[in-house]
């Protein structure tokens, strides 16, 4: 067996629990949150809404699968750091094309294992999600404390930027195309353009800087809000944008972030959870349906709308907007969390968690069919008021 390099890990409380490196030796920064997920690890790690999260693993056997080129939700890793009680020495999977700590090493991902997963999922869930540092080359606690209260805090991080394309580009509809959808990348993971590919809509996909005119240039029949990181309150042209959609009644749809931003476009504000939603098992009931579906989340935000908040139930009722009524869609059945949102008025609903899931369970693959009928339904009303 290889002898690892100790390491330890320090949150800002002060609780320490020694380790030993895991991917790149070195040191790393960020908001310890935890993900109860079973499986999907490489999709956690490429997910750019965990873009300065580090991210500790509920699950105990991590990199049992290894590494493959088709399952990265964006092209990179973007995790700060990543904790994980017992590595798997060997991944083995016939989709393989590596082993996952040395694709961390490779990316320079700082990680440690042989931590008590348990108790320190435990402690965040007692105290709240809190900055921490990741050490394998600094075994003194106290020094690292320092350093760990000296790094930014989530609150107030305004990081979509950091993680949007660059430049536009385009996912092709399969098969006859439909629609064509202008998604703002605050964070887009590949699986959203993807199935909207298959209900033959072709995405164009922009950088979060963009203007409602260049995401309508695009000739889009309707705007997507895409997943991403940070606090939602900083996303102060994402949401006038959105506002500017609504006002034209061009249909939207957000995901996660993007449901945070048109919240917000609503005349909702956005709060921070104690240690937020992230796994792929988490309870919501669909209002419209009826139906609980099994969900995967990557939150640590949330929309709060009169009545919410403090575990209290949601009253299913009409909420007066600058935009017409509002109703909450959808409710998380842990902690009655916002977990969507629908006007009334106008063709814009919301989900908080991801129906695009990749690793995950596939209960709310439905809403990318209830995107293509709103659009449908926009197209076909905009056709008899111009005949």
């Amino acid at each position: 067996m290889v002898k690892r390099r100790p390491a330890i890990l320090v949150l800002e409380d002060g609780r320490t629990f020694p380790g030993e490196a895991y991917g790149s030796v070195g040191e790393t920064f960020g908001e310890a949150v935890f993900n109860t997920g079973m499986t999907g690890y490489q999709e956690t790690l490429t997910d750019p809404s965990y873009h300065r999260q580090v991210v500790v693993q509920t699950a105990p056997h991590i990199g049992n699968t290894g590494v493959n080129g088709e399952d990265d939700e964006s092209g990179r890793i973007w995790v700060a750091g990543y904790v994980v009680r017992d590595p798997a020495r060997i991944g083995s999977n016939w989709r393989a094309t590596g082993g996952l700590e040395d694709r961390l090493a490779t990316e320079g991902v700082v990680g440690i294992s042989g931590v008590d997963t348990r108790a320190l999922t435990r402690h965040l869930r007692e105290r709240g999600a809190m900055r921490v540092g990741i050490s394998s080359i600094d075994n003194d606690p106290q020094s690292l404390l320092a350093r760990v209260r000296q790094a930014p805090q989530m609150v107030g991080a305004d990081l979509s930027a950091e993680v949007s394309t660059a430049e536009p580009y385009v996912v092709e509809a399969l098969g006859e195309h439909r629609f064509t959808v202008a998604a703002l990348d605050l964070g887009i993971k590949r699986n959203v353009p993807r199935r909207l590919a298959t209900r033959g809509v072709t995405t164009h996909v922009l950088p979060a800087s963009s203007s409602i005119e260049q995401m309508l240039a695009t000739g889009a029949d309707a705007i997507f809000l895409s997943p991403g990181p940070g606090d939602p309150a900083t996303a102060d042209a994402p949401v006038e944008l959105a506002r500017e959609a609504l006002r034209r009644e061009v249909p939207l749809f957000g995901i996660c972030f993007g449901s945070q931003i048109l919240g917000r476009a609503l005349g909702f504000g956005t709060y921070k959870l104690g240690y937020g939603h992230r796994g792929i098992n988490q309870p919501v009931l669909d209002r419209v349906t009826g139906k609980v579906e099994v969900t995967s989340h990557n939150h640590g935000f949330a929309v709060q709308v009169p009545g919410s908040g403090n575990g209290a139930v949601v009253p299913d009722q009409v909420i007066d907007t600058d935009f017409g009524g509002v109703r909450v869609s959808h409710v998380c059945l842990n902690d009655n969390v916002v977990e969507g949102l629908r006007a009334v008025d106008l063709p814009a609903f919301t989900v908080q968690y991801h129906p695009e899931a990749a690793a995950g369970p596939h209960d709310a693959d439905y809403l990318f069919d209830r995107f293509a009928d709103l659009i449908e339904g926009r197209t076909h009303s905009k056709g008899r008021s111009n005949a």
